[in-house]
């Protein structure tokens, strides 16, 4: 019978102090949850002597990561220090030496899930990864257990709080994408290279993992559709709000007859939609089920004590099936094959922005190209602008599919009357 368990933790950043004031300021309620005490033992850190933003025992603190990794006294081993690599092998070695693992790492389950799980399998430890998409929000767990007996057909979200705090404060208040971005780092939300944020990549690190487990098939970073925001401007969101649409920078994965579709991009969203409404920092996550139909999760995609509810919600479980003896018990393998869609099998309407020749022939030239591949217009702006001899020509097209769309922008691009494709999303939900 487990009488209770020690913990190591690798890293004690922001992420890590919030997991340490959690298992420390909730011990007795932890306690009662588990069933014993729960106790740090080592924490992993780069330096001994920096100054901590959580009160702790010094002598928990060690530059030698095999005092977590190899301490027989740890049970539970908890990744916080980010990174790719060096988490990897740090992970790998613990799960070798028998020890349950939590990551809060989505960027290296997105590359390496498939692979430590095998390994958490083989050395029956359990490895947990609820933080690792949507912060505070327990999508993981949802679609693992929740969901289970549903068949998944379709998830679309909001997956990062960065992308979607610039794209609130740029629509709510009128704003350029400069200066709001500058306010999201000088506000901790953005870093100071925000690449991975505003071109998608952290978010298409989230889908993947999340079509992993709702489709039951191995998704790679790879598989992932990726476009960012950084080319959003504020003529796009005004055209929106006529248009009775919000621009938001979604994740869409989607299962139809076995085959995927997995994409991040900025997608104009129906202001009815539930995701339209969600603002600033938060996070939510659209599923679509068979059985159960329409759920949405909703709530603070990152921060300090979120992430680190979640962090310390996997420890629960971890602990309750040390308890039961069932740990490495829930690695299940994909069930099915992956197959990707083509692009004639992905459907969608989609928002041009044209910058053209005002000249006679200019427009029936324009409408004559979708005509040309059987795309009908849904809604449609003509309206000059300051420069001389140019128009500007808005359109949302009806239903067609992602090789016809193709077609069509190409043969825009390089028409004769097309000075400059502004701007062109995809547009989602009626």
């Amino acid at each position: 019978m487990v009488t209770h368990v020690s913990v190591g933790l690798l890293g004690l950043g922001t992420v890590g102090s919030g997991v340490v004031r959690m298992i420390e300021g909730n011990r007795e309620e932890l306690q009662h949850r588990v069933g014993c005490p729960v106790f740090i033992e080592k924490i992993l850190v780069q330096n001994v002597e920096k100054e901590r933003l959580v009160s702790i025992n010094n002598e928990w603190l060690t530059q030698h990561p095999e005092d977590v990794i190899q301490n027989p006294n740890i049970q539970v081993v908890i990744e916080v220090m980010g990174g790719i690599e060096l988490a990897r092998e740090y992970i790998t070695l613990a799960l070798q030496n028998k020890k349950h693992v939590i990551t809060a790492n989505k960027d290296l389950m997105a590359l390496y899930g498939a692979e430590l799980l095998q390994v958490a399998h083989e050395n029956e430890c359990d490895l947990f990864y609820e933080a690792s998409v949507a912060g505070g929000i327990p999508i993981i767990r949802s679609l693992v257990d929740g969901l289970a007996s549903d068949k998944i057909t379709k998830m679309m979200g909001i997956v990062n709080g960065t992308t979607n705090y610039i794209l609130t404060k740029m629509d709510k208040q009128q704003r350029n994408y400069e200066e709001v971005l500058k306010e999201a780092q000088d506000l901790g939300y953005a870093e100071a290279d925000p690449t991975s944020d505003v071109e998608g990549i952290d978010a298409a690190r989230k889908m993947a993992i999340l079509s992993t487990l709702g489709f039951s098939m191995h998704i790679h970073l790879d598989d992932v559709t990726v476009s960012g925001i950084s080319k959003v401007t504020q003529e796009d969101l005004e055209y929106a709000r006529q248009f009775g649409y919000t621009l938001k920078l979604i994740g869409n994965a989607k299962k139809d007859n076995g085959k995927v579709e997995i994409s991040v991009e900025p997608t104009l969203l129906p202001d009815s939609h539930p995701l339209a409404s969600v603002h600033n920092e938060y996070n939510a996550v659209y599923v679509y089920g068979e059985s159960v139909g329409e759920t949405m999760f909703f709530g603070p995609g990152a921060g300090q004590l979120p992430t680190a509810t979640s962090v310390v919600s996997d420890l629960v479980a971890v602990v309750k099936n040390m308890r039961l003896g069932v740990n490495g018990k829930s690695v299940v393998a994909p069930q099915f094959d992956k197959q990707l869609k083509q692009p004639n099998e992905i459907d969608g309407k989609f928002f041009y922005r044209l910058y053209v020749k005002d000249e006679a022939g200019a427009f029936s030239s324009i409408t004559s190209l979708f005509a040309l591949h059987d795309i009908s217009l849904e809604k449609l702006i003509q309206s000059p602008v300051d420069h001389k001899g140019v128009a500007e020509i808005v359109i949302v097209t009806h239903g067609t599919n992602k090789q016809q769309d193709s077609h069509v922008y190409n043969l825009l691009r390089d028409s004769e009357v097309v000075q400059e494709i502004k701007s062109h999303y995809r547009v989602e939900g009626a």
